[in-house]
């Protein structure tokens, strides 16, 4: 569906306008253009958990998100235990609101596990193209490094159903201390498996809190495995003495954007990107189905991240 013909499903579906009191802007406000200068931008649908799958779609649509990356998990918008049932209906009502949906967020972690694998055969068979797996927590009883052997060889076999299901799973970089923390654990995971079919999530958040001063090495090194990508911001914060870290809107924090968009274009990257709000919205930052601020808040640090994200884009 193009964009006009997209504004033009909005505009006349009766659901949607009822949404629109809320946000105090009109329908035109929020359109924006395709254009190649742009980055195919997705919304995180954890971020939009207090609507149902159509009205999600609605939104994501008209704020002019490419599509929806949709949480499959554990408290997500999908259950894995209702896959079969709920993942198509996620899917076709999505559509009815006038977006697309192919990227998934899931906690999937081993072939071994039938729900897991049911997830994926259900996600082929409706269109899905991306999912993100689970985080792996480094195993007690072995050395950090047989740990990382014995989820390579994990993520290899995921690698192989999802060749059979026409599939790319993606392995995100993450702050802390679970697997994947460094991108050299990211890449180590990486060594066996098909790279057509399993690559690396590239989150410059988390890569920043990691590496404050290293995070260029790690594009570097993932750079030809980086499938998608994540964007959010952050800075750090001193709370009564202690320093954490303070997520932000795009733009406020301290990921220089325009360094790292500068050097994705020149290794020719521009895969599906989610973006994630994971400052304070009334509980759409937690995906909670229930939110103590106006809907329109939300909408709006959307619909501010995206226009910075892609402004940044447009002229690194």
């Amino acid at each position: 569906m193009n964009q006009t013909s997209r504004r033009a499903f909005i505009k006349n579906t009766s659901l949607f306008a009822g949404f629109i009191p809320f946000m105090g802007f009109s329908l035109n406000d929020w359109s924006m253009a395709n254009g190649n200068d742009e980055l195919s931008v997705h919304i995180f649908s954890k971020h939009l958990q207090f609507l149902d799958y159509k009205a999600a779609g609605q939104v994501a649509a008209e704020l002019g998100f490419s599509g929806l990356d949709l949480t499959v998990r554990p408290k997500g918008h999908v259950l894995p235990e209702r896959v079969k049932e709920d993942l198509p209906k996620a899917i076709k009502e999505i559509q009815l609101g006038g977006s697309t949906c192919n990227v998934m967020t899931t906690a999937i972690e081993s072939v071994s596990n039938p729900l897991d694998v049911e997830v994926l055969q259900i996600a082929s068979d409706v269109g899905i193209k991306y999912y993100r797996t689970n985080w792996f927590k480094y195993k007690e009883e072995l050395t950090l490094a047989e740990s990382l052997d014995f989820y390579k060889e994990e993520v290899k076999k995921i690698g192989e159903l999802n060749k059979k299901l026409g599939l790319v799973g993606c392995y995100q970089n993450h702050a802390g201390t679970k697997v994947g923390a460094s991108y050299w654990e990211i890449y180590k995971l990486l060594e066996s498996v098909n790279p057509n079919y399993f690559g690396a999530q590239y989150d410059i958040r988390h890569a920043l809190i990691e590496g404050g001063l290293s995070w260029e090495n790690g594009v570097k090194l993932l750079q030809s495995s980086i499938k998608t990508i994540v964007l959010k911001d952050f800075k750090w914060v001193n709370i009564n003495g202690k320093w954490k870290v303070q997520n932000v809107p795009i733009g406020k924090g301290m990921v220089d954007f325009d360094s790292y968009f500068k050097l994705l274009k020149k290794y020719n990257l521009n895969p599906p990107v989610t973006l994630h709000l994971e400052y304070d919205l009334g509980g759409a930052e937690k995906g909670k189905s229930t939110i103590n601020v106006d809907k329109k808040v939300v909408f709006e640090a959307m619909k501010q991240d995206l226009t910075n994200v892609q402004k940044i884009w447009k002229n690194a």
